[in-house]
């Protein structure tokens, strides 16, 4: 790599020569590591050019921190970086401006603190990652994508990889939404009552930028998705956190100040509970009585390799109530970053509208790989692959949660990728992770999923979308033993 001319500059003030001045600025960039071992260094003559001076001036001090170990001169190569040049071990060093703002009377709105999922960076170390929503590396077909990916970069689709889109999508993504993706959800919808989006997270966003405000009520899970927690809080709403039972949320406990209602009925997070027909419909009828919305979060319906998925509540919906969530990053990959709505016109409209003025639209080269991907198969031999392997790891699971005497929380009667657990009381399963860690083992603690004053600290998430089945058992092995450690007295430290 090399060093551009333009992270040079004279300072009008310097006292010193111009010589000394250009090999302090070097000299302690190199220290402070701004400037690498192996860097190329402009040429004098680039460098005395932007600075206007002269070439000597320049020369003279490359010999000087030659001489002094921080450069190599490379004969018909040029300067560069010494590999034993010196080096600070305090990083941090040098001019640093004063922060004398008070951030604490500046910042209008605060979105630290939130009780969300602890994402571990480095879990592909770990023998037993039991952790949700990751890419399983054996699953997909890198080659595949790699062949879209450099068909949507080649000359013919310059437009679509270079292009402002504005507030448009492309055109081949959002046909393969509405005429192979919705209908295998029994959802018929025109390309104007779809709008893609940074995931589905980013859908849920909108929707609450669009629907909710002060004095709305939006009605969600719990436990539920602790990402739509904090984006309903931060919407300045009124909360009502409605729990959940073995069939997910119930219609009938709908408070009747609700203006929005945000479900997870093919796979509620993170119990993985199934709503039935008969609550779909109640949901519907109390939707249209007592005019409220329906947020429809159809995340994993694809994974129901135990039975076949029910239709989804927006394919019953004959009022234009339901509004449709979903998403490409949970089968894809999570990086993707890439999902969907789809609504009633008014409503994709202004959605459009907002998503033009906060991200304009999402990547052109994104979307047409995507959309590639999806129409040569590639997607649905992914599919099949992930099913099949799911609902191996699946009885795998289940069977050695039964040999260890482990509780099942909440199952799902279709599939899904992970199973909601239930300690025994006492344990607390922040800590059981902390303890489990040094052993290679992942889980996700159930606490950032619950809302309210009393929160249960005992439930945990087990899933199997990322670890490979063979270490299943023995990983579970792993869990029952910690647990047993802590109830024959042993103690485990909070976090």
């Amino acid at each position: 790599m090399t060093i551009s001319e333009e992270s040079f500059f004279l300072h009008a003030g310097y006292r010193g020569t111009l010589q000394s001045q250009i090999r302090q600025q070097i000299a302690t960039a190199v220290v402070q590591g701004k400037f690498l071992p192996g860097e190329r260094l402009p040429s004098s003559r680039k460098l005395a050019v932007h600075l206007g001076i002269s070439r000597i001036t320049v020369t003279l001090a490359y010999q000087d921190l030659i001489a002094d170990g921080y450069l190599d001169s490379r004969q018909r190569s040029g300067i560069f970086v010494a590999k034993d040049a010196p080096k600070t071990d305090f990083p941090g060093t040098g001019i640093v401006s004063r922060d004398t703002v008070r951030w604490d009377d500046a910042l209008c709105r605060r979105y630290t603190g939130a009780r969300l999922v602890r994402k571990v960076e480095d879990w592909r170390r770990f023998r037993y990652p039991f952790v949700y929503g990751q890419a399983d590396p054996e699953l997909f077909s890198h080659s595949q994508w790699r062949q879209c990916a450099l068909q949507t970069l080649g000359k013919r689709e310059f437009d679509n990889l270079a292009s402002d889109l504005a507030e448009r999508d492309d055109p081949e993504l959002v046909a393969y939404i509405a005429r192979q993706t919705l209908p295998r959800r029994g959802i018929l919808a025109r390309p104007e009552q779809i709008l893609v989006t940074a995931g589905a997270q980013n859908a849920l966003w909108t929707i609450a930028q669009l629907l909710l405000g002060p004095g709305r009520v939006a009605v969600h899970e719990n436990p539920g998705y602790p990402d739509l927690r904090e984006i309903i809080r931060l919407s300045n709403c009124i909360l009502a956190p409605q729990d959940v039972d073995a069939s997910g949320l119930d219609p009938s406990e709908i408070p009747d100040q609700a203006d929005v209602v945000f479900t997870t009925p093919s796979h509620q997070a993170p119990t993985a509970a199934t709503m039935p027909m008969e609550r779909r419909r109640d949901l519907l009828a109390s939707a249209r009585e007592r005019d409220f919305i329906v947020v429809e979060d159809d995340y994993e319906f694809e994974m129901s390799f135990l039975g076949s998925p029910l239709p989804a509540l927006k394919s019953l919906d004959e009022d234009g109530r339901v509004i449709y969530v979903g998403s490409f990053s949970k089968s894809l990959f999570p990086g993707l970053r890439l999902g969907f709505l789809v609504a009633s016109e008014p409503l994709i409209r202004e959605a459009r509208a907002l998503r033009t003025t906060v991200l304009r639209h999402l990547p052109g080269h994104i979307q047409r790989t995507t959309a590639r991907f999806l129409a040569l198969g590639h997607y649905d031999a992914l599919i099949s692959r992930m099913k099949d392997a799911y609902c191996s790891r699946h009885q795998v699971m289940l069977d050695a949660i039964r040999n260890h005497d482990l509780e099942i929380a909440g199952n799902g009667g279709f599939g899904g990728s992970s199973f909601w657990m239930r300690a025994p009381s006492g344990i607390d399963t922040d800590n059981l992770a902390t303890m489990l860690e040094p052993r290679g083992v992942l889980i996700e603690p159930g606490e950032p999923f619950f809302s309210g004053h009393s929160i249960p600290r005992n439930y945990y998430r087990l899933a199997y979308s990322s670890i490979h089945e063979k270490r299943i058992p023995e990983g579970i092995g792993l869990i029952r033993s910690e647990i047993d450690a802590h109830l024959a007295g042993g103690e485990m430290p909070r976090r």
